[in-house]
């Protein structure tokens, strides 16, 4: 536990809130949450789950109809069969992952991870006595893992590969060719895959977000999927999310989920099963809302000298490459990425979240989950901080 890390994009929220807090004028663009308010069905479902008195405990895995729900909704979209037994409900998407490193890997396993990669996914893999193995991508490829590189990371010891499409940090989305070219070194390899498809619904220009387990006859076998409704419906405080894995590990799961934190909210619960059930519509505004704001913050940073970004298809990030800026900046103390942003912060009040902190030294992460004028506030004072 010593030598756990602390979530660095909270932190770096945490130090904007403390200077706006004392009156500074801080634009935050540092955690990934949408701004759009909670969609009011959904709120009225958890109040009308509270005046019901749906407040006492649920089963482990969940309730049953939201169970049957999320497998639904899984196979509606994907066209794969699922059933509300291959479905455990947690509390978030961040415990769902817990659940599953925890539930598959053994001491001194290796799991795949490739560079950049969401801040939680490494010490996750540790707290499960397993060792994260980093593969480095490169933004000209879109920071994509190709399977040639896996292929070659590959030891005795790997026992998992992590994906995550559309990716958190750098909203690149994989094609279906692209992970099933991963999906044959998975099977030859006789890998286990979770699959974070958290963002899956917030793909823009007419993607299409493909479900790794959809690829190959069999793989369903070998794949955890991870989801949830935080992103998808702006639910981040509600704190629900899934996976959808294959019965018996199902049945694993939310064993050790009752013995950890018994079941997820009750009414949060109630309130997924709305989102999920009830009016899609706003789905599709806050999808439009973000991709107009992705439009905007791509077409800036790609005119500001020195910046370069990769192919944003999805999710609301910006995760772009400074380290043209950086060199030049090196004559001023600052040489990486965690000193930028801190430099950023204090010159410009501008937060943003260092590359190092996604295992990627020479980039920052900026969220676009904002207004617009916020965004573009936000984006004046980079771009003055990167003029000098």
């Amino acid at each position: 536990m010593a030598a756990l890390e602390p979530s660095a994009t909270l932190a770096m929220a945490a130090r904007a809130q403390a200077m706006a807090a004392a009156g500074t004028d801080v634009i935050d663009l540092s955690v990934g949450e949408p701004d759009f308010p909670t969609p009011e069905h959904i709120c009225h479902a958890a109040e009308a789950a509270i005046r019901a008195g749906r407040t006492k405990y649920t089963p482990a895995a969940g309730i049953p109809d939201l169970r049957k729900a999320v497998a639904a909704d899984h196979a509606r979209r994907t066209g794969l069969p699922v059933t509300a037994a291959q479905v455990v409900i947690s509390n978030g998407a961040k415990h769902s992952l817990h659940n599953a490193f925890t539930a598959l890997l053994d001491e001194g396993d290796e799991v795949i991870v490739p560079t950049p990669y969401w801040v939680s996914y490494a010490e996750l893999i540790k707290l499960a006595g397993a060792r994260p193995v980093l593969i480095e991508t490169d933004i000209g490829d879109d920071f994509k893992l190709r399977p040639e590189a896996l292929r070659a990371a590959l030891t005795p010891r790997t026992r998992m590969l992590l994906l995550c499409s559309p990716s958190n940090p750098t909203g690149v989305v994989y094609s279906a060719a692209e992970l099933g070219a991963l999906a044959d070194v998975a099977i030859e390899a006789d890998l286990a895959v979770i699959s974070d498809e958290i963002y899956d619904q917030l793909v823009y220009d007419g993607r299409q977000s493909v479900s790794f387990p959809t690829l190959r006859p069999g793989l369903a076998d070998r794949t955890v999927v991870v989801a949830g409704v935080s992103k998808t419906y702006s639910m981040t405080g509600w704190r629900i999310g899934w996976t959808i894995c294959p019965e018996p590990l199902a049945k694993a799961i939310g064993n050790l989920q009752s013995q950890e934190t018994s079941n997820p909210c009750s009414v949060s619960q109630h309130a997924a099963l709305a989102a999920l059930t009830g009016p899609q519509d706003c789905v599709g505004s806050m999808l439009t809302a973000f991709q107009a704001r992705r439009d905007l913050v791509a077409g800036r940073l790609r005119r500001m000298p020195g910046v370069r970004i990769p192919d944003i298809g999805g999710a609301f990030y910006a995760f772009f490459d400074i380290r043209a800026p950086l060199a030049t900046a090196r004559s001023r103390g600052i040489a990486t990425s965690m000193q930028w942003c801190e430099a950023l912060l204090e010159r410009e009040h501008v937060a943003l979240v260092a590359g190092s902190a996604f295992g990627a030294e020479g980039h920052v992460r900026m969220s676009f989950a904002a207004a617009e004028a916020k965004l573009n506030a936000g984006l004046d004072r980079i771009e003055r901080f990167l003029a000098g």
